[in-house]
């Protein structure tokens, strides 16, 4: 066979590997609102710039009449591309091929790339669009999975990964994408759980919908198992693109520096955003984006756990991560969920050289029963052991209330924050004026000949006293009163006299976080 004969041979091979599962699966996936793997892979690079591996791979199953079928690429695509230019490994799913199910080939396919990234130091980013395990080839889909879920945690903290849920992803399939950095949904095409609705009513009895069990929204707003939220696949997309221009593409780089943009002070400007009452709400990122560069700010968990705000964005061209209390919302407390939401953020910008910027806004920790039974002690504590762990630099403004335990935890000096800014606003105490006032001057209040009075004067005593931020600043633990229009200006000097901070921590194996 001459030379020509075998190129017009392989193109007929690639053509009929590139058909997936036949016009009749793609028109049926089409039907339901989904892009192929395929267009999902181009949209999302940069135009012309994925190069395809593994197109012939070939299961292996032989059981259940498997050795007759055909399944080409064995329902993955595998290969590299760039995205703004730089480079990075990607795999997707292909649910017209057998419903995307994962057999030992198809496992073996997405293992192979992972270790090329970890290899080349770039990002992975896995499309997700599968029915699950293949039965068919029983423990050898299972032993897939795990070798996934091996590279998963290897790859963590070392290149980002990211996940997205373009289909179902039920039962050990999920565990793939929570081991992951950042997951992204969206709405009506994504769905997520470990057992479907069917095994719950089998054996619970409890009839619900995919939607209503593992639905994007859910994953959003009630799990927290979805950090991005889209309504549809080109939004989605986007959202990518923009997450990956703020993080390095391993652990040994920074993120890549922009040209520095001035904040849109016509839109945000801190003396109308922030009350002069101290007992009015207001929304914090309005006060990140009056801070940072081009009033530009990408939120993550934007619709779970919402009483704190956690998201990028750049100062000075300098990409950082911010977390925040929200006023808004709970008044800005810690729970159970707020915790978990804010350390795995600080130890995601620890790991990967970004640095932290804290603004504190709260009265402490959420009581109740709901919430100490919950654990509150043990996931608050993942706060505190996030932020004393990380070694980037850590610059903390505390914009108002700062009560007790809360006080700590948002990286105060006391966890090594490295500048701590307080606005002249700022309260910084063990607890709220009103509640000290009547702990402390209980027996005054109540001999007084008018309680209500009396006690009105020892709340403002109190506050005189102990309610700003002066008293923690003659002790040091506030470098700096500042005036709020000069917030970003202390940052931006603070970010850069840090840049090449070292800090040394004791040799261990690791620690203990309280998971």
């Amino acid at each position: 066979m001459s030379v020509k004969q075998k190129t017009i041979d392989l193109r007929k091979r690639m053509q009929e590997a590139l058909q997936g599962g036949g016009s009749k699966a793609i028109e049926k996936q089409k039907a339901t609102g989904k892009l192929t793997a395929r267009e999902r892979i181009i949209a999302l690079l940069d135009s012309n710039s994925f190069f395809e591996y593994d197109l012939f791979v070939e299961h292996s199953g032989k059981d259940f009449d498997m050795d007759k079928k055909y399944l080409p690429g064995d329902g993955v695509l595998t290969g590299t591309g760039t995205i703004s230019g730089h480079p990075v490994c990607i795999y997707a799913q292909d649910f017209t091929v057998a419903g995307g199910s994962l057999g030992y080939m198809h496992a073996k396919k997405i293992t192979k790339i992972m270790d090329h990234a970890m290899k080349l130091k770039v990002p992975i980013i896995g499309i997700n669009d599968s029915g699950g395990a293949r039965i068919q080839e029983g423990v050898n889909s299972l032993a897939g999975y795990g070798e996934i879920f091996y590279r998963n945690t290897q790859a963590s903290g070392v290149i980002p990964q990211i996940s997205v849920i373009l289909g179902p992803c039920a039962g050990g399939a999920v565990y793939s994408p929570a081991l992951t950095d950042f997951v992204f949904v969206v709405d009506k095409i994504s769905k997520m759980f470990i057992t479907g609705p069917e095994v719950i009513k089998t054996v619970l009895g409890e009839e619900i919908s995919m939607e209503e069990l593992g639905g994007a929204r859910v994953q959003a707003e009630l799990t927290g198992n979805a950090h991005f939220f889209a309504e549809s696949e080109e939004e989605c997309f986007e959202q990518i693109k923009k997450l990956v221009s703020f993080i390095p593409w391993n652990n040994t780089k920074k993120a890549e520096a922009f040209p520095k943009k001035s904040p849109k002070t016509k839109s945000y400007k801190i003396d109308s955003i922030f009350p002069t009452n101290p007992q009015l709400p207001y929304d914090v990122r309005s006060i990140i984006r009056a801070i940072s560069d081009d009033s530009d700010f990408l939120e993550i968990h934007e619709r779970w756990a919402a009483n704190i705000v956690i998201g990028f964005a750049r100062l000075n061209g300098q990409s950082v991560g911010f977390v925040a209390n929200q006023p808004l919302v709970l008044a800005g407390v810690l729970d159970v969920d707020s915790s978990d939401k804010a350390a795995r953020f600080i130890r995601y910008c620890n790991a990967f050289n970004i640095p932290l910027v804290t603004l504190v806004d709260l009265p402490g920790y959420l009581p109740g029963i709901d919430q100490e039974h919950a654990g509150v002690i043990r996931h608050g504590a993942k706060v505190l052991y996030a932020y004393s762990e990380a070694t980037v630099p850590k610059l903390t403004v505390i914009l108002r209330k700062a009560y007790g335990g809360g006080y700590i935890a948002m990286c105060s000096n006391h966890l090594r924050a490295d500048f701590v800014f307080a606005w002249p606003t700022a309260e910084i105490a063990v607890m709220g004026p009103e509640g000290a006032a009547n702990i402390i001057f209980k027996n005054e209040i109540i001999n007084a000949e008018n309680p209500e009075e009396m006690r009105k004067k020892k709340i403002a005593e109190y506050k005189k006293k102990f309610a700003n931020p002066y008293v923690a600043a003659a002790y040091g633990y506030v470098d700096a009163v500042i005036d709020p229009s000069e917030t970003r200006h202390f940052l931006i000097h603070a970010l850069d006299i840090s840049k090449d901070k070292q800090e040394t921590r004791p040799y261990k194996k690791h620690g203990i976080p309280p998971f």
